[in-house]
């Protein structure tokens, strides 16, 4: 399958070092003024000089540098000679002007950039992960992947899997049915050059996103999907492989280094060797730990407030046994208590995710006989409760979902008992339950959600999920 926290708790925040730029100047009527602007953890300041007679200022804002389209958010005397943008999002950049009065009209001076630092606080991985759970997921869009892309377009995928563009509605909805973090699947390889070089117009695209999932009030986490199959753990691909996901994150990370710590990272998603699901090899768990530890080295190294973001490696294949076994030493980190483990559930598979399997009825009252009812999934999650979470090291239950099977089922029973026990045992057991929303709520799919309205379209299912978290 393939925000921001109360302002109460800004108390434990860790200021980060405004960035500054130069000046920027503008003349007419005889005046000339010249701005800069600088961020910090709490706001955007502004300042300028003013030589020449002006008899009063407008400050105004855009997030980008064409004027047409800015909006003006604050009028001073002309003696004014600094602003305080205590509005600017955390991490978004913005493009600042000056328009000055003068007794021969109204003029601009030149723009200034800057972006706000967003507060990296005082809470160790546990603490995090203890404001994120229930989770959900914008599945099949940012990942989706169709026709090739026009380097610098916005002709983008992110429909091409039949879900509506995501949009403020859509995690308003999310944070309003009681979800408190976001996982966001990103696909990049689609949208990179020859050289690895990443679409500017699909990073701002991202950007939106994850600026959607803060404004609502949600932690959201962002990766590396699928998008190609390029991420082969094998010894014959590693070096390839580690220098484009190296240059990918080096992209990512600079460009969200300004974020504060409602955004995590999470380096890939379900490495394995395509279409080999036996138990991997010392090869495959070699190269993937591989790229555990180059995706934590390559984000530290990005600086700002990267040095300290907290980071999502994964288990091989996302699968809990291997996880236990192949990654139960965790990457070195020179942080300590920044790093979380991910890895997802869906068995019984053919309960869960087979369209083509009869078996519609789960648990152990209504099918005894049957594979993975609730007994083997409190045995896996205790697993991951033992090898990382009473060890500091969070776990995410980044996917989880059942099918919809009306053919059988038409009330959905069987697939909402799914989901609710999951989310009750993995939350019990110390995991972050993040549901798996593919988009569609029709027959054979995992939608909850009206992705073009943010509606819920099956609130029981989404009530059960969300109090299972409780």
């Amino acid at each position: 399958m393939s925000a921001l926290l109360s302002r109460t708790l800004m108390a434990l925040a860790v200021g980060a070092t405004p960035a500054a730029f130069a000046q920027s100047c503008g003349s007419g009527g005889g005046a000339t003024v010249c701005l800069s602007a600088s961020g910090s953890g709490s706001a955007v300041q502004l300042s300028w000089t003013t030589s020449g007679t002006v008899s009063a200022v407008q400050v105004y804002r855009d997030t980008d540098s064409d004027v047409a389209g800015r909006t003006r958010i604050a009028q001073l005397a002309g003696s004014a000679s600094g602003y305080t943008d205590s509005g600017a999002v955390p991490g978004r950049a913005y493009w600042y002007w000056i328009k000055f009065t003068t007794g021969g009209g109204s003029f601009n001076s030149g723009v200034a950039r800057a972006v706000r630092v967003g507060v990296m606080r005082n809470l160790a991985s546990p603490q995090l992960a203890a404001t994120m759970a229930p989770g959900w997921n914008l599945g099949n869009a940012l990942e989706a992947i169709g026709g090739t892309y026009v380097w610098g377009s916005t002709n983008f995928n992110e429909a091409a899997w039949g879900n509506a563009p995501a949009t403020q509605a859509l995690f308003n909805g999310i944070k309003a049915a009681g979800y408190k973090s976001v996982r966001i699947p990103v696909s990049w390889k689609q949208y990179a050059d020859a050289n690895d070089n990443i679409s500017p117009q699909w990073m701002t695209r991202v950007t939106e996103v994850v600026n959607y999932a803060h404004a609502a009030g949600l932690v959201a986490m962002i990766n590396v999907h699928w998008d190609g199959g390029w991420l082969q753990p094998t010894y014959a691909r590693q070096r390839e492989a580690n220098a484009r996901l190296a240059k990918f994150w080096t992209q990512i990370a600079n460009n969200f280094r300004n974020h504060d710590d409602t955004l995590l990272f999470a380096g890939t998603n379900e490495v394995m060797v395509d279409g080999d699901y036996n138990a991997p090899t010392v090869e495959y768990c070699d190269v993937q730990r591989g790229f555990n530890q180059l995706f934590v080295d390559t984000v530290r190294a990005s600086g700002g407030n990267n040095a300290r973001r907290h980071l999502v490696v994964q288990g091989f294949n996302t699968n809990i046994d291997y996880a236990n076994n192949c990654n139960a030493t965790p990457p070195a980190d020179p942080v300590a208590g920044r790093l979380m483990m991910e890895v997802h559930y869906y068995d019984p598979y053919d309960f869960t995710l087979d369209a083509n399997s009869g078996s519609w009825k789960w648990g152990q009252a209504a099918n005894p006989g049957g594979w993975a009812n609730e007994s083997y999934t409190d045995a896996q999650f205790q697993k991951m409760k033992q090898r990382f979470i009473d060890k500091g090291i969070p776990v995410l239950l980044g996917e989880y979902a059942a099918m919809l099977r009306t053919e059988y089922d038409a009330a959905g029973t069987y697939r909402k008992y799914w989901d609710q026990y999951i989310t009750r045992s993995a939350f019990t057991h110390g995991l972050v339950p993040m549901y798996w929303d593919n988009g569609s709520p029709d027959n054979h799919q995992s939608g909850l959600f009206n992705r073009a309205t943010g509606a819920l379209v099956y609130p029981d299912v989404s009530s059960a999920i969300v109090n299972a978290a409780k």
